[in-house]
C-alpha cells in the first residue's frame, strides 16, 4: 500500500517522502508501457476525469487479467508527470481486513496527526487529512474493489466504507474492479470498461516478454495461443515467463493449455462465474497458473506447501512469520523467491510481508478442493495460527493484530464439522478482541467455543462452564445485563452442583454474577455473594492470587457505589499496592485499582486529588488501550464528572461531548455507556441553565433506557427524575408533576421508602405540590 509524494510546499511534515527516489518504490508493479496498450482509454481517463481540476471518481472495470491495474498504474505515472507535487496513494481493496491494514500503514507513513494511536480510526484520519487544502493535489487509487458489499455494509462505527471516501476539489479517486455493478455503485456514470486486447497488441506484448523473440514468428501458433489465453495481458505475461523458464516453444505451451482445459473449466466454474462472461468461456489465466503451480510442485515442495497454506488465509498482508518454518532459513527464502519469480506472490516493499494475487488464491483453493487437500491445509492453517496468536495481552497487541485477519478468514471458511479443532484458536481470537474492546465480536467467538464444548465435553464440564462465564462477561460489557445475568446464574448453579462451592471456576462465575447484580443496583443481593467470594478466594487461593485481587477490586467498587468510602479506599489501596508490586504500574490490573481510588476521592469530594489521579489514568489508558477503547472513554467521562463537580462546566462539557461522540461511534448510540455519557452531558447543560438542550438529551435517554432496561430500572428512574426537574424549569408544570409522581411511585416500589433517591424525589414532589410548582 504505497504512499508517494515529491517535495512541495505542503511537505513540511513529510520528511521521509521528500527524496525523489522514494517515489513508487513500494508499488508492486513497476511502470510498463508495453503492458498497457490502452492509449485511447488512458487519454480519455486523463482528459475527462483528471484534467478538470475538480473532484472526480472513476472506475476501471473489466475481466480479471485484462490489465486494469496496469492502466491505473500508468495513469498514476501520467498524473505525476503532469503534476509533480501530486500525492499518489495506492490501496489494495480486496478485503475489509486488508484495507484496514493498508489505511493504518498509510496514515503512519504520512505522519498524519493521531497516527500513533493504536486505536485511531485510520480511515477517518486519512479522510480528514485529504479534504484539507493543505494536503495539496492527490490521487487515491483503490485496486481490486470487487466486493460491493464491503463498500456499502456498515462497520462497527455504523458507517459504510463509501462514507470514508474524501471529497475535495483538489483530489481524485480511481477504482479498479471486475464487477461492473460495483463500478457503477462506486463511480456512478464514470465507468471505463477495459475490453480484451486485440491479437496484434497481444502478439507485441508476448514478443516483448519472450527471451527468444523469434518464437513469435510462428504467427499462426501465436494467435492460437492468444485465443486460448483470451489475449489477457496477465495471462500473456505469465505464459511468456513459463516459456522462458522452461525453454519451450509456443506449440509446447499450447499443448499444455489444451490438455488441462476440461479440468480447469470445471475447477473454476463456480468461483469465476461472471455476468460479463459466458458459462462456456474458458479461464485461461487459471490454466496458466495451474501449469506454473505443477511446475513449482516438481521444483520445490516447500514452495508448493507455502502456496497451499496461503490459499487458506487472507491473500494479502501475510507476514512471513506466519508461514510454517522451513527446514532451514535458506530453503524457506528460496521457496518464497520461487513463488515471487512466478508472480504467485509479491513482497510489499522491503518488509517481510507477502501478497498473493486474488485469483491465484481462488485457483489454489479450488485445486486443493479438487485434490481432497483443502481440509488438510485448513487444519494446518488453524494449527499454525493457534501457535502464533497469544491469549490477548496488550503487550503483544502489535503482533497478534497482524494475525487476526488471517485467523478470522480461516475460521470463517470452516463448516460446523470442523468446530472442534478450532476451539483453541477461537478462544485466543476472542481474548484478543476483548483486549481491543470489541466485545460483540469477542462474544461471537466465545459463544462458538461454549457451544462446541457443550457438544464435545458436555454441559457440566469445567471448561464448558468457564466458557459460558466468558460469554456472560462479554454480554455484561455490552450493557446487556438481563441476558448476562440469566446465563451467569445458570452457570453458577450448575458449577456449584458439579464442582463444589470452593472450585476456582465457581468463584470466578460467582464473582461475575455478583458484578452483574451490582451493576443493576441490587445491593443487598450483591453484597452477600461478594463477601463470600472474597473470603473463599483468600482462603483457597491466597491473599495475593490475581483472582483474589480481582474479587477484592469488585468488592471495593460495591462499597463505593454504596457510599462506604472508608471501606472502599482501604481495599483500593491494598489491591493497588499488591498489583503495582506484582504487575508494574502500567498494567491494566494496576490501572483499574488506580481508577478505583480516584472514584473514592471523588465521592469524598477530594476533587483535586481525584483530578490529578484521573488525568494520570486517562493518559495511561490511552497509551495502553488506545484513545477509542471503552476503558479510556470511561476514564474520560470520569474526569469530566470531576470538572463538573468543581463547577468547571466549560471543561466538563468539552470532554463530555468528545466522550459522547467516541462512544456513539465505538459502542453505538444505544449502548448503556453511551446513554450514561448523554445523561451526564444533559446535567452539564442544566447546570448552565441551558434547559432546552438538557431536555432534548434527557428525553432521548429516558426513551432508550425505558426500552432497554425497563421503566423500573434505577438508571431509568434517575433520568425520569432529572427530566421532571428540567420540565419545571421550562414551565411545563403539569407534565413535570405527573412524571415526578410516577418516579416517586416506582422508586418506592423498587428501591424502598427510605432509600436516598426515593427520599429526594419525594421531597421535591412535596415541595412542588405545597408551594405551587416553584422550583
Amino acid at each position: 500500500m504505497p504512499v508517494v509524494r515529491s517535495a512541495s510546499r505542503h511537505d513540511t511534515n513529510l520528511k521521509t517522502t521528500l527524496d525523489p527516489r522514494y517515489r513508487f518504490n513500494n508499488i508492486p508493479f513497476p511502470r510498463n508501457r508495453r503492458f498497457v496498450g490502452r492509449v485511447k482509454q488512458l487519454d480519455q481517463l486523463q482528459r475527462d476525469f483528471l484534467g478538470q481540476g475538480k473532484a472526480a471518481k472513476v472506475a476501471i472495470t473489466g475481466l480479471g487479467g485484462a490489465g486494469k491495474t496496469q492502466v491505473a498504474l500508468e495513469l498514476a505515472y501520467r498524473v505525476r508527470e503532469a503534476t509533480p507535487d501530486c500525492l499518489v496513494i495506492w490501496i489494495p481493496a480486496i478485503s475489509v481486513e486488508g484495507l484496514e491494514q493498508a489505511y493504518t500503514a498509510i496514515v503512519k507513513e504520512l505522519q498524519i496527526p493521531g497516527c500513533g494511536d493504536t486505536k485511531a480510526n485510520s480511515k477517518a484520519l486519512l479522510q480528514r487529512h485529504l479534504i484539507q487544502e493543505s494536503a495539496g493535489r492527490w490521487l487515491l487509487i483503490f485496486d481490486n474493489a470487487d466486493d460491493v458489499t464491503m463498500w456499502v455494509s456498515k462497520d462497527s462505527e455504523q458507517r459504510c466504507l463509501i462514507d470514508y471516501l474524501p471529497r475535495s476539489d483538489h483530489g481524485n479517486i480511481v477504482f479498479t474492479t471486475r464487477d461492473r455493478k460495483a463500478a457503477v455503485k462506486l463511480a456512478q456514470q464514470n465507468v471505463v470498461h477495459i475490453v480484451d486486447s486485440d491479437k496484434g497488441l497481444g502478439i507485441e506484448l508476448l514478443r516483448s516478454y519472450l527471451i527468444q523473440k523469434e518464437l513469435v514468428n510462428d504467427e499462426s501458433c501465436a494467435r492460437e495461443m492468444l485465443t486460448e489465453l483470451a489475449s489477457l495481458p496477465l495471462a500473456i505475461v505469465q505464459a511468456a515467463a513459463y516459456i522462458n523458464e522452461n525453454s519451450i516453444g509456443l506449440l509446447d505451451y499450447l499443448k499444455l493449455l489444451r490438455e488441462g482445459e476440461k479440468d480447469v473449466i470445471e475447477l473454476l466454474s463456480e468461483d469465476f462465474e461472471d455476468e460479463g462472461r459466458y458459462r462456456e468461456a474458458r479461464n485461461p489465466v487459471a490454466m496458466t497458473w495451474l501449469i506454473s503451480f505443477e511446475e513449482i510442485q516438481n521444483r520445490d515442495s516447500l514452495a508448493a506447501e507455502y502456496l497451499s497454506f496461503m490459499a487458506c488465509i487472507e491473500p494479502t498482508n501475510v507476514p512471513q512469520s506466519l508461514l510454517p518454518p522451513g527446514p532451514t532459513l535458506k530453503e524457506a527464502t528460496d521457496a518464497i523467491g520461487l513463488l515471487t519469480a512466478y508472480s504467485f506472490v509479491s513482497r510489499i516493499g522491503t518488509a517481510s510481508v507477502l501478497n498473493s494475487h486474488r485469483l491465484v488464491h481462488l485457483a489454489m483453493r479450488n485445486w486443493l478442493r479438487r485434490n481432497d487437500k483443502l481440509s488438510k491445509w485448513n487444519a494446518a492453517a488453524v494449527q499454525r495460527l493457534t501457535e502464533v496468536i497469544p491469549y490477548g495481552g496488550y503487550q503483544t497487541r502489535s503482533l497478534w493484530r497482524l494475525y487476526l485477519p488471517h485467523a478470522r478468514r480461516v475460521l470463517g471458511k470452516l463448516d460446523d464439522e470442523n468446530m472442534e479443532m478450532t476451539i483453541e484458536l477461537r478462544f485466543r481470537v476472542a481474548s484478543c478482541l476483548e483486549v481491543d474492546g470489541r466485545y460483540k465480536e469477542a462474544e461471537h467467538f466465545c459463544s462458538q467455543v461454549a457451544e462446541t464444548r457443550k457438544e464435545v465435553l458436555g454441559e457440566e464440564h469445567p471448561d464448558t462452564l468457564e466458557s459460558l462465564t466468558y460469554v456472560a462477561d462479554m454480554r455484561s460489557r455490552q450493557g446487556r445485563w438481563m441476558e448476562a445475568e440469566e446465563l451467569q446464574r445458570r452457570t453458577v448453579e450448575t458449577a456449584t452442583t458439579i464442582l463444589g462451592e470452593e472450585h476456582p471456576v465457581v468463584l470466578r462465575s460467582s464473582r461475575q454474577l455478583a458484578w452483574i447484580i451490582c451493576s443493576q443496583r441490587r445491593w443487598a443481593e450483591a453484597e452477600g455473594l461478594l463477601l463470600t467470594v472474597v473470603e473463599t478466594s483468600k482462603r483457597i487461593l491466597g491473599d495475593e492470587h490475581p483472582d483474589t485481587l480481582i474479587s477484592m477490586h469488585v468488592l471495593a467498587s460495591y462499597y463505593w457505589k454504596q457510599g462506604k468510602c472508608v471501606e472502599a479506599e482501604e481495599l483500593c489501596r491494598k489491591t493497588l499496592e499488591l498489583r503495582s508490586r506484582m504487575f508494574g504500574k502500567e498494567h491494566p490490573y494496576t490501572l483499574a485499582s488506580i481508577a478505583g481510588l480516584t472514584t473514592v476521592y471523588y465521592l469524598q469530594t477530594r476533587f483535586a486529588e481525584a483530578e490529578e489521579l484521573q488525568t494520570e489514568v486517562l493518559e495511561l489508558s490511552s497509551r495502553l488501550f488506545g484513545k477509542e477503547h471503552p476503558e479510556t472513554l470511561k476514564e474520560m467521562s470520569n474526569l469530566a464528572s470531576t470538572y463538573y463537580a468543581q463547577n468547571r462546566f466549560t471543561e466538563a462539557e468539552e470532554l463530555q461531548i468528545e466522550a459522547l461522540e467516541l462512544l456513539s461511534k465505538v459502542l453505538g448510540e444505544e449502548h448503556l455507556h453511551t446513554l450514561n455519557a448523554m445523561n451526564n452531558l444533559a446535567s452539564t447543560y442544566y447546570s448552565q441553565l441551558r434547559y432546552g438542550e438538557a431536555e432534548e438529551l434527557e428525553t432521548e435517554v429516558l426513551k432508550l433506557r425505558s426500552r432497554m432496561l425497563g421503566e423500573e430500572h434505577p438508571s431509568t428512574l434517575t433520568t425520569m427524575h432529572n427530566l421532571a426537574v428540567t420540565w419545571i424549569c421550562l414551565g411545563r408544570e403539569e407534565e413535570a408533576v405527573s412524571l415526578m409522581e410516577k418516579c416517586v411511585r416506582l422508586r418506592r416500589s423498587v428501591l424502598g421508602l427510605e432509600q436516598l433517591d426515593t427520599l429526594e424525589s419525594s421531597r421535591i414532589l412535596a415541595r412542588w405540590q405545597s408551594e405551587g410548582m416553584e422550583t
